[in-house]
């Protein structure tokens, strides 16, 4: 297939030059090697850009986003070698691990202010009444005798005792707001900064920790549908309070479970206590709500359409990866939108 494109392009020497050397930009960018099967991808690719497969492409790779190997697989393509590309952004990589490490960080500090806040607490506790106890004390030395020696050496000792309450109490306080501090990095860590949801790291520990005697679970990935065209007409300023609006909505008609802004216009949905076909028709019914609205532009007031989204949703197994449920559920969102979107796949 590739010689055949080849020669069909070699009766144009000048498109021909600056199609493989875009070729090789799309591969070194994508982190594919020169395979075959890795060209024929990129030839069906940039020899038809007003093609569904580019415009498919072009969406998922928009602001330098790398394809996974889940992408090129659902639309035709193969990986053959190497590992495995990985959808982020240039510095992704690099930038997760520094945000690791400061979240490993903070987390150290914690369980070491946790345990100074407690020897704080039962320092106070233990010496509260101390300083009172010793004025009365005091006094009593001072009535059975007048030794005005002992009296200095004892208002002396309450004073400095006194003080040191004063500066144990205030320490006491300023280590609970540095572990309250604390406590909020570490939920920040955990949260989308514009939508205000809980963000990927926090589904992925959740994942983990879900309780498998409770009962099923499931997972649900949602894509917002044609969101490329409400960013592309009216701004990613409206754009990003569009997403914000359906991400809160979803958090609102999902609770309790767990309601994730999981990247870009993706949300993922994790469902506990519900079987396969219970999540699917609580998903479709928040589908439902999210199309009924009306969004518009408050700046212009103009009406931005319908706005709707689709689902892939997938019952996990007991013993499976977060990666080999999202892969599934992922699938079946892409079904979902080859079949109209703005609805529910469920499998």
């Amino acid at each position: 297939m590739r010689d055949a494109r080849a020669r069909r392009s070699a009766s144009k020497p000048g498109r021909d030059t600056t199609l493989f050397e875009r070729i090789g930009r799309f591969l070194d960018a994508q982190g594919l090697s020169p395979d075959p099967a890795h060209y024929d991808f990129a030839f069906a690719i940039l020899s038809a850009p007003d093609e569904p497969l580019a415009r498919a492409v072009a969406r998922l790779t928009e602001d330098g986003v790398r394809l996974t190997r889940r992408d090129i697989e659902r639309l035709g393509g193969q990986v053959v070698e190497g590992s495995p590309p990985v959808r982020s952004r240039q510095a992704n990589s690099e930038s997760d691990t520094e945000v690791d490490a400061a979240i490993a960080l903070v987390a150290e500090t914690q369980q070491h202010v946790d345990g100074f806040a407690q020897i704080m607490r039962t320092m106070q506790a233990e010496t509260r009444g101390f300083g009172r106890d010793l004025e009365q004390s005091a006094a009593a030395i001072t009535q059975l005798a007048e030794i005005d020696e002992i009296t200095r050496i004892t208002s002396t000792m309450i004073a400095r005792i006194r003080d040191s309450e004063v500066r144990l109490a205030e320490a006491t306080a300023e280590t609970e707001t540095l572990r309250a501090k604390l406590v909020e990095a570490l939920d920040s860590a955990r949260r989308d900064v514009l939508t205000g949801l809980p963000n990927r790291r926090a589904f992925e520990e959740a994942f983990a920790a879900r309780d498998l005697a409770a009962g099923p679970h499931c997972l649900a990935v949602c894509d917002i549908d044609r969101f490329k065209h409400v960013n592309d007409v009216h701004g990613h300023g409206v754009g990003d309070r569009v997403l914000t609006a359906i991400g809160q909505a979803m958090a609102t008609e999902c609770a309790p479970h767990l309601v994730v802004r999981h990247g870009g216009e993706e949300f993922a949905v994790l469902l506990g206590g519900l079987s396969l076909s219970e999540a699917a028709e609580l998903l479709d019914s928040v589908r439902a709500i999210v199309a009924a609205k009306r969004f518009r532009n408050r700046d212009t007031d103009m009406p931005l359409g319908i706005v709707t989204f689709s689902a892939g949703i997938t019952a996990i197994h007991p013993e499976e990866t977060a990666e080999t449920a999202f892969s599934r559920a992922d699938r079946l969102l892409y079904t979902a939108k080859a079949a109209g979107r703005d609805r529910v796949c469920a499998g």
